[in-house]
């Protein structure tokens, strides 16, 4: 009877799987700007990013184009490729239905590729159908890096493809998943370490089996290729660059022996923010119960082997992490620039599919010992689904009191304070205390400060005058800046590593020190604070108007720099302004 029902069985949970991806990404769609989404790179940044390409005119924009809105002419190369998907959907959809898309086409996409994968290569019997769809289901709901897209989901789709290439058993499927990955995926954010993994195993073969294989390297070979083309702007701003990017004074080399050992350990265990496994409280326990299994019976079969080959890629993956960024590096990365340019920790990246593989592998081997582990690989995939749901970003976030995409971007209430300036938006320029400069940019606001992956070396330097003072007195703020710089925001020192003070805060400024000569030379003429300023005198600075909305999560104080000559009745209209956004 058991083989009777099995056919049917299958097709029954992989709908059932995907009606739970459907349950998982619902608060996207049915609350739609009231849904609460990841705030770091995502919210404060990326999102804003794509608004702003898109809106710039310069989505196609050469090489050398530039994007007026960000520092004065941000490059045009720093906002990536035209050819990436999410940003199509940027611009057909608005903000929040682009991202909810997105985030169901990577948890789709994810879901088919490992499940291939498994049933492919991997986990073949027909009766062990749980591991397959529930643990390719349980791989489509890890919490993602929102704009990194299929950079590190879509890794199993593509393992698939190369495997059956490499097996002489492919099609013209195979070549075309290799051909469209690179169109919602991101070479740097993933791909890059996975085809080095893949040529690794390429050059295994010709070394082991004596197999030169050309179908498999000309594949590897292709993907490669289609990389290059579409993320031929990157290739030119970090490896190619004419002149230096921030990019070029990131030093990271600061861990001593014992602090890259203690985090090789923390990773292993814990994850890392921008590839999320969420494998700690669930699929560590269980790798740790079937190595102890595996070792105590000797059972070392082809499924053992490749398992603890997982284990061992996993935890190496980890010590190359926390190993980068040790001291003894800086030597060789003063020599050689494309090791700062070029974030090489991110082999780490690929872990989600080593760790979800080595998973599935686990429960396998589990599930040939009998009824008592077939139950606990039942249970177990049970709880790290419980567990992912609980890591949804609506639950997570709103735990965290974060404000919904509505209250983040605030839309209506800086309509009102572009209302009550009057003038247009491209003839003066802001940035932002307290909060982040993407929400100025994503409502229209030419901003002297930025959150970019990179941007003009010599921006960073002029930009770091404004804010001397502050830093000088926060060593934190100090090595912050000038170690990384990718956050070119005005740091105040009583504010610290803070970036977001919400309208229920008491924080006050009393002690700010910026050069203002420097920000109105670089054109800037409006302060927009989210808490207030006490002595805004004596930094050449007069308050405009303060502005609340009922839907926003801040109160915007906003300063005009003195000595600004603006249209007779300017400031008659703001304070008018004033009054009514308070009431």
């Amino acid at each position: 009877m058991r083989q009777s029902r099995q056919p049917t069985a299958e097709p029954i949970a992989i709908a059932f799987a995907f009606l739970l991806m459907a349950v998982y990404v619902s608060p996207l769609f049915i609350l739609g700007e009231d849904a609460h989404i990841r705030v770091h790179d995502n919210l404060d940044s990326n999102i804003a990013w794509y608004k702003v390409l898109v809106g710039s005119g310069q989505w196609f924009g050469g090489v050398r184009s530039t994007i007026p809105q960000v520092i004065n002419g941000l490059p045009r190369n720093a906002f990536g490729t035209e050819f990436s998907g999410i940003v199509l959907l940027h611009a057909l959809f608005p903000s929040m239905q682009a991202y909810a898309l997105s985030q169901t086409v990577t948890r789709i996409v994810a879901f088919i590729g490992m499940y291939l994968l498994l049933r492919t290569h991997f986990v073949k019997e027909a009766d062990a159908w749980p591991i397959r769809v529930f643990g390719s289901l349980a791989f489509a709901l890890t919490p993602f890096w929102p704009s990194g897209m299929l950079s590190t989901l879509g890794h199993p789709l593509a393992l698939w493809a190369f495997l059956n290439i490499r097996a002489r058993r492919s099609s013209w499927r195979e070549w075309l998943t290799l051909g469209l990955l690179p169109l919602y995926s991101s070479l740097v954010l993933g791909f890059f370490f996975f085809l080095a993994a893949v040529g690794a195993l390429w050059l295994r073969d010709l070394l082991v089996k004596r197999e030169f294989n050309a179908p498999f390297l000309g594949s590897i070979a292709f993907m490669t290729a289609v990389f290059l083309l579409i993320d031929y702007r990157l290739l030119l701003s970090l490896v190619l660059a004419e002149e230096p990017t921030s990019r070029n004074e990131f030093f990271n080399s600061y861990f001593n022996f014992r602090q890259s050992v203690r985090h090789t350990f923390l990773h292993f265990a814990l994850g890392h923010n921008h590839v999320e496994t969420v494998h700690t409280k669930v699929i560590l326990p269980v790798t740790i119960l079937v190595s102890v299994l595996c070792a105590a019976r000797r059972q070392w079969d082809r499924t053992a082997r490749m398992f603890a080959l997982l284990l061992g890629v996993n935890f190496a993956l980890s010590a190359w992490y926390a190993f980068w960024f040790n001291k003894a590096w800086k030597p060789l990365k003063e020599q050689i620039s494309l090791l700062t340019t070029f974030n090489f920790a991110r082999f780490h990246f690929l872990r989600p599919l080593v760790i979800y593989l080595g998973f599935a592998l686990a429960c396998l081997i589990l599930w040939r010992w009998g009824r008592m582990g077939r139950s606990l690989v039942i249970i177990a995939l049970g709880l790290q689904l419980h567990v992912l749901f609980q890591s949804n970003d609506e639950h997570v976030q709103r735990k965290l009191n974060s404000p919904s995409f509505r209250q983040f971007y605030a839309v209506d209430q800086f309509a009102g304070i572009r209302e009550a300036i009057g003038l247009p938006q491209r003839n003066y320029r802001v940035a932002s205390i307290g909060l982040h400069p993407a929400v100025a940019q994503y409502n229209g606001f030419y901003t002297l400060d930025t959150y970019n992956n990179f941007y003009p070396l010599t921006y960073k330097h002029r930009f770091r005058q404004i804010i001397a003072k502050e830093l000088a007195k926060n060593a934190g703020l100090r090595k912050y800046f000038d170690y990384w710089g990718g956050r070119c925001y005005v740091f105040v020192d009583e504010l610290g590593m803070k970036f977001d003070y919400r309208k229920d805060s008491k924080k006050q400024i009393r002690h700010l020190q910026l050069d203002m000569n420097t920000f109105k030379e670089m054109g800037g003429r409006f302060i927009f604070s989210a808490v207030p300023i006490l002595n805004s005198a004596d930094n050449q600075l007069r308050l405009f108007g303060i502005f609340d909305h009922r839907q926003s999560a801040w109160r915007i104080y906003v300063y005009e720099v003195n000595h600004v000559h603006r249209r007779q009745g300017y400031h008659e209209s703001a304070a008018s302004y004033h009054c009514r956004s308070l009431l």
